[in-house]
């Protein structure tokens, strides 16, 4: 017996009419992509009293630092046993709201850096209160599709999303996509890297770990490099910290090319587990009375380091991050070491407790456009100099950066702003010493 329409309580039918119109979206500013730049960006334009979108093609917030399960806060600090803060706004707001949960470890090492390590689920959550609670409208799980650009203005972005399609229309735009996305699709000229790929990798957290047992950082290099062929392993050093108290353990041992190609990075990313599996299988075989008891607890997405990125007015090199140079037009610093990551290791040339670098405004901007910034691992750079600034603590002063530029401009190019009222809005990123 047919089931009469009218039977069908609490529904109604729908049908897609033609081609359905893109839903409206009007901001002062939107932020393409909800990484730490990003997140920064949105929360600072918020705090400034703009109306701000905040998208990204993840379906959860928090970029890299949330969904590839990133680890750890690198950057914040300078170097040696007199460590000061360097980046505050939101950093300020996430080591006092996750250390008062516990969720923070700090890891110092007397002669250069500071890491602090977090708990991704409680980053996760922070960054999707503090986003609520500033107002911004978040777009998750949204794929740019195109650019409507007048001159030198971006007027809009369309999105896909699973629900429907979006336009979102802005006075003044941040590129935090972490590949230039935005300006690549505007058709502004872009930059790769042409001396060969630069690696990501694929990032675990094992838990059921004896913490008493666990090798040094030092040692277990060592024994990776020794073992490598035995158990098919393609990085030659890595590290896995303890997060005290938890009987877990982030390891970064592996390491993927990143390219661009979507059907390459699907099967890298398969590539990644697998190179971490291979990694577990050495460290309970090797290090039984420390991780023979432990498991998997999650896989991150594929962490990228380095894909695509901006020309912009001023190109970052290793040179000037080497000097310390003090650009006129500075907005962000950090003492991190060039980090350059090949294929079976990496480089690592650390600073001393006096050495500070600095990011300028020109990096983040690309000369043919009046209302876009660029912030995070995206800006004008070279690959070396890219490597000590792409990290979390200058991406969170690049991002209040961006958002502080963009209001000074208003409805004119931040070419144009007043950059010593800019540094000025920006100085605890800049000259705080305590």
């Amino acid at each position: 017996m047919a089931l009469d329409r009218k039977a069908r309580t609490g529904t109604r039918m729908v049908r897609c009419e033609g081609a359905p119109r893109p839903q409206p979206v009007n901001v002062d500013i939107c932020v393409l992509g909800a990484g730490i730049a990003g997140v920064s960006a949105a929360i600072e334009a918020a705090r400034l009293g703009r109306s701000v979108a905040l998208v990204d093609g993840q379906p959860a917030l928090g970029g890299q630092a949330v969904n590839s399960i990133i680890g750890t806060f690198v950057g914040l600090f300078s170097n040696g046993p007199n460590a000061y803060q360097l980046t505050h706004g939101i950093a300020d707001d996430i080591l006092r709201d996750l250390g008062d949960k516990g969720a923070l470890h700090y890891r110092r090492n007397p002669q250069h850096t500071t890491v602090v390590m977090y708990d991704e689920v409680a980053l996760g959550r922070w960054v999707e209160q503090a986003v609520l609670k500033a107002g911004v409208k978040s777009i998750t799980g949204a794929i740019l599709r195109g650019v409507v650009r007048d001159g030198r203005r971006i007027r809009a972005l369309d999105f896909a999303t699973r629900y429907a399609d979006v336009r979102v229309t802005a006075a003044g735009f941040v590129d935090a996509s972490g590949d230039a996305a935005l300006a690549w699709q505007a058709g502004l000229p872009c930059q790769e890297a042409d001396e060969g790929p630069v690696y990501g990798t694929q990032m675990v957290v094992l838990e059921g770990i004896d913490e008493a047992n666990l090798p040094a950082r030092e040692e277990l290099a060592e024994r990776q490099k020794k073992v490598v062929e035995k158990y098919g392993l393609v990085r030659q050093d890595g590290f896995a910290f303890a997060f005290p108290g938890r009987g877990t353990a982030l390891v970064n041992m592996t390491h993927v090319e990143t390219p661009l190609d979507p059907i390459a990075v699907t099967q890298r990313t398969i590539e990644g587990k697998a190179q971490a599996d291979e990694v577990v299988h050495m460290l309970k075989s090797e290090y039984p009375k420390a991780f023979g008891k432990a498991r998997v607890r999650a896989y991150g997405a594929l962490g990228v380091r380095q894909t695509r990125w901006i020309v912009g007015r001023h190109h970052l090199t290793v040179d000037e991050v080497r000097a310390g140079t003090r650009f006129p037009d500075a907005v962000a610093r950090t003492s991190w070491p060039i980090e350059l990551h090949e294929r079976e290791g990496y480089i690592w040339e650390p600073f001393g407790p006096d050495h500070i670098h600095y990011v300028p405004f020109g990096s983040l901007t690309p000369p043919d456009a009046d209302n876009l910034v660029a912030a995070g691992r995206c800006i004008d750079a070279d690959t070396a100099a890219l490597s000590s600034v792409r990290v979390m603590g200058p991406c969170i002063a690049m991002g209040a950066a961006a958002a502080h530029a963009l209001d000074l401009a208003g409805s004119g190019s931040v070419h144009q702003i007043d950059i010593g009222a800019l540094q000025g809005r920006l100085k605890d990123n800049l000259t705080r010493t305590g």
